[in-house]
């Protein structure tokens, strides 16, 4: 097993829980604190090592490459301005990640995360790799990187897949893949089955996965000829289960730690909590902020 230096972020899903937001502006583009969602995941990847980014796009997601690309016009506009500071904010890929290469492909229709990373089989070859979901972001409040440690468990286990994993009430278990966990060892399990979005009374754990996996290749052989499963998409979660029925002993779940906080953007509630937190935190504006969201509460709290 090599070095992993390659991730996928697929990032071609309609955002139709986020509607009319996501309408003509990609749900990865929408603004968490004062960056877009698909940046902190990006940065995310970079700083746990990887070098090289193949970011899956669709329909009306031109902006996503946008945003990483230069913009001469407005670099000479900051530099005029002596804006330096936000100069280096906006060219962060080149300052601070220059050796991380991003690319792109499009999914050109919405047939499932399934098939967007089997899209990736010739970018990735034979090595092993990174998946971010690109609408999840996880936040680290020390200095730890979930996605280096999933990637150093990874190695170390010589797995064949690594999936990250949290707790979650049993009334969220039908929004996400949920594992059953069979041997549990502190924050890490072997799986024994996975299951996509099941209902609350059929779940068989309430362990969900939480958007960052690393597989070796052989999830490209149990997606190339998947049939569609839940929802009439190619699922991840039926490619896992194959593995696991194949590679028994060999796929693991690795959990979050208590400062370690993942932030699903898929719905308005959970992207309002999101853009809250983020604020919060914002060494610029947490002091007016909490000022003004005291006064909101008293406001509005009738």
């Amino acid at each position: 097993m090599g070095k992993i230096t390659r991730a996928v972020i697929p990032a071609a899903g309609l955002g139709t829980r986020l509607l009319p937001a996501t309408k003509s502006q990609p749900k990865e583009m929408i603004p968490v604190g004062n960056k877009p969602v698909i940046q902190y995941v990006v940065e995310e990847a970079a700083e746990a090592g990887i070098k090289q980014i193949l970011i899956i796009t669709g329909s009306k997601k031109r902006s996503i490459e946008d945003h990483f690309d230069s913009d001469n016009e407005l670099n000479t506009l900051l530099m005029e301005k002596n804006q330096k500071e936000l100069h280096a904010q906006i060219n962060f890929m080149e300052i601070k990640y220059e050796e991380v290469q991003i690319f792109y492909t499009r999914q050109k229709k919405p047939l499932g995360l399934g098939h967007a990373i089997y899209l990736a089989r010739d970018f990735i070859g034979d090595e092993d790799f990174v998946v971010l979901l690109g609408d999840t972001i996880i936040l680290s409040e020390q200095d730890n990187n979930y996605v280096k440690r999933l990637m150093n468990f990874h190695e170390e286990k010589k797995a064949v897949a690594t999936i990250g994993v949290e707790k979650v009430a049993p009334s969220e278990v039908e929004r996400y893949g949920i594992i059953e966990p069979e041997k549990i060892g502190g924050l890490s399990c072997i799986i024994k089955n996975v299951v996509e979005k099941p209902k609350k009374e059929l779940a068989p754990s309430n362990y969900a996965i939480n958007g960052r996996y690393v597989f070796n290749k052989k999830i490209f052989d149990e997606l190339k000829n998947l049939k569609s499963g839940y929802g009439g998409e190619i699922q991840l979660t039926d490619a896992v289960q194959g593995l696991i029925n194949k590679e028994r002993g060999k796929i693991w779940g690795l959990s979050l730690k208590k400062d370690e906080l993942r932030y699903d953007i898929g719905n308005f509630l959970s992207y309002s909590c999101a853009f809250f937190d983020f604020c919060i935190r914002n060494d610029e504006i947490k002091t007016e902020f909490q000022k003004h969201v005291k006064e909101a509460l008293k406001k509005f709290s009738n």
